[in-house]
């Protein structure tokens, strides 16, 4: 199994286009310290022919272009994607369906809920359904495509932004919000992109996985309210800083697990900066910061 991180950042990217956070700041500047970051989005495969991509990033023309794996092969129209599998509803992981939608044939595969979103919206409808075939995933019964095997599990979170309305419910576990632990070859992965905490369903999940790539929005919860950002904290936006008593780097740390990864990185991050305390933190914690195009072979 082969992984390739097509868009390793937290929605907007970094730096973010309308963001002078210090993080963004260093890349603006062109801070060799820092690199720039598309939208969080996968791709994976078994055999190295036929690729599923997991979620669909509004970069996903860049991250394609990007990825020579990727690219037309043959004929007249061509692409080696042969599935799309969303993991929530979140504008960053799901616009980027719409640049697929020159009538080329592909399963998407995602929960009923997220099935029910893309239908109450009509742009997906560019989708043309005699060539985009949709599967509903449900939890925790797998799914084969492409040699590979996915099963999707709830995990703390919420609903889409455009979908918040009132008092919010932070944490609830739903089709929602889910992980993925993708299997070939005697190999698992776990990605987990969006998550508001650290459960003890979710550790006995992860024990014994050989990758796990997971939600690193935030250095610290309280990181965009102290910058003058936003008036939301980590949690409250449905994810768990790395940091802190109740962190993942804390949580997580008595977990066995072969190789840890943090995806889904926030533009005000401070471990986007190479050598900065917090990233030295992280990497002797056992952790790895994604980028865009790396690549993991299992």
């Amino acid at each position: 199994m082969k992984i390739v991180i097509l868009g390793s950042a937290a929605g907007g990217g970094f730096p973010q286009w309308n963001c002078r956070c210090p993080t963004c700041q260093l890349a603006w500047t062109g801070d060799p310290r820092v690199s720039r970051r598309t939208q969080s989005s996968l791709a994976v495969t078994a055999d190295g022919r036929d690729w599923v991509l997991i979620n669909a990033s509004p970069d996903l023309r860049q991250q394609i272009i990007a990825t020579p794996d990727l690219h037309p092969r043959e004929g007249s129209r061509d692409t080696p994607i042969a599935a799309v599998v969303l993991t929530n509803g979140d504008v960053d992981h799901v616009a980027g369906l719409l640049t697929l939608r020159e009538r080329q044939p592909f399963a998407l595969h995602a929960s009923p809920s997220l099935q029910a979103l893309l239908d109450t919206n009509p742009v997906f409808g560019v989708l043309d359904p005699a060539l985009v075939s949709r599967h509903v995933m449900t939890l925790e019964v797998p799914s084969t495509m492409a040699g590979l095997r996915f099963t999707s599990f709830a995990v703390p979170g919420k609903v889409p932004l455009f979908l918040e309305s009132g008092d919010v419910e932070i944490g609830r576990e739903t089709d929602m919000t889910v992980g993925l632990v993708i299997e070939a070859a005697g190999r698992r992965a776990i990605y987990v992109p969006g998550c508001a905490s650290v459960t003890d369903a979710l550790l006995e999940r992860v024990a014994g996985a050989d990758l796990l790539l997971f939600d690193g929005t935030t250095y610290t919860d309280d990181e965009m309210v102290r910058l003058g950002l936003s008036p939301k904290t980590s949690a409250r936006m449905g994810h768990v800083a790395m940091s802190g008593p109740h962190g993942s780097v804390t949580a997580l740390a008595g977990t066995a697990v072969a190789q840890r990864v943090f995806v889904h990185i926030n533009n005000t991050n401070p471990v986007l900066v190479e050598g900065s305390p917090e990233r030295k933190a992280v990497e002797a914690a056992g952790w790895r910061i994604a980028h865009d195009g790396m690549e993991v072979a299992l």
